[in-house]
């Protein structure tokens, strides 16, 4: 009896079926531990991995918009101060977590629609700058607003308790705080995950590799990444909610340019072509700062250069590199 080939195996259904009992297993250890940490970690060390799942999900919602639909936007910390200030207002006003969370996602979403509106018409370049030009108009608006604070920002935001029918969890410890954002965190990427791998994904990654052979099948392109920037706006913004409560305040510097560069990076770096690319990016990207700024004043300049390594030793990001180098083997 002939062998089968290698491809047929590997594709049998049991196998299948045992590969994603594994993933789900692993996948549920892994939630578990991440649930579990308060027990065994000091406040400090649950407040970085708090900032840690915050940019989880700005890159993750950026990604979105340049990994699968080929956009690339400078202008992503719009959406982020967006939802910060809008929830410190609400919080400040009506002190319930949820409530202010709620809110900051909805002006994050008018406010992606109106710029992505305008953006989405236009290509490579032209988007870029264009998206980098609304951003930069939302930062000189929030620096030289008094309404918002302006270069001082909006203090003494509450870690408001979060307030469910018939219960009410305090937020002022940091580890519950800490338990919050990690759901939110994985909520989203199990909705993101179902996104990328639809027939909606499925498009936004043939706009991004061949955006004529699309158009010449007649799929609306220009409504696709419309759809898509603006939940991309959500999920950025729902991490800028989640900011102020962590900090107690929101400054000017969350619509800066420079916080736009946040996600970029940590695509980049993670690998952007890959769906746990922005989790690695943004893990090492808050590491290698935090480490950076207690050894070297110099921080700014150590810390570009390990990225500019990084980057350039892993041309399609950590991940990326490490795929193809496991598809070269096997």
């Amino acid at each position: 009896m002939s062998t089968l080939p290698r491809t047929v195996v590997s594709a049998s259904p049991g196998r299948s079926a045992r590969a994603r009992s594994l993933v789900f297993v692993g996948f549920a250890g892994l939630v578990l531990a991440l649930l579990l940490l308060p027990l065994g970690t000091n406040q400090f060390q649950l407040f970085l991995l708090t900032r840690i799942a915050i940019l989880t999900l700005f890159a993750m919602g950026f990604n979105l918009v340049f990994g699968y639909g080929g956009l690339l936007s400078f202008g992503h910390a719009a959406f982020y101060s967006a939802g910060a200030y809008t929830a410190g207002f609400v919080l400040k006003a009506y002190p319930s977590l949820l409530v202010g969370v709620a809110g900051g996602v909805v002006v994050a979403v008018i406010l992606g629609v109106v710029i992505g509106f305008f953006s989405v018409r236009h290509l490579d370049i032209y988007f870029s700058m264009l998206t980098l030009a609304f951003g930069m108009l939302i930062y000189s608006l929030v620096w030289k607003s008094g309404f918002t604070g302006g270069d001082n920002g909006l203090i003494e935001i509450p870690r408001a308790p979060l307030v469910l029918p018939g219960l009410e969890i305090p937020m002022t410890p940091i580890g519950h705080y800490y338990e919050f954002v990690i759901v939110i965190t994985i909520v989203v990427l199990a909705v993101l995950w179902r996104i990328v791998h639809s027939p909606f994904g499925v498009v936004l990654r043939g706009m991004r590799e061949n955006p004529e052979r699309v158009e010449f099948a007649g799929i609306p392109m220009r409504r696709y990444r419309l759809i898509a920037f603006v939940l991309s706006a959500a999920i950025a913004g729902l991490a800028g909610t989640l900011l102020g409560p962590l900090e107690n305040t929101v400054g000017p510097e969350s619509a800066h340019w420079a916080t736009s560069g946040e996600p970029v990076l940590a695509s980049l770096l993670g690998g952007a072509s890959t769906f746990s690319g922005p989790i690695v990016g943004a893990i090492l990207l808050v590491l290698i700062k935090e480490i950076m700024e207690r050894y070297t004043p110099y921080w700014l300049l150590a810390m570009g250069m390990v990225l500019v390594v990084l980057v350039l030793s892993f041309r399609g990001g950590i991940v990326g590199s490490l795929r193809a180098l496991w598809q070269k083997r096997a």
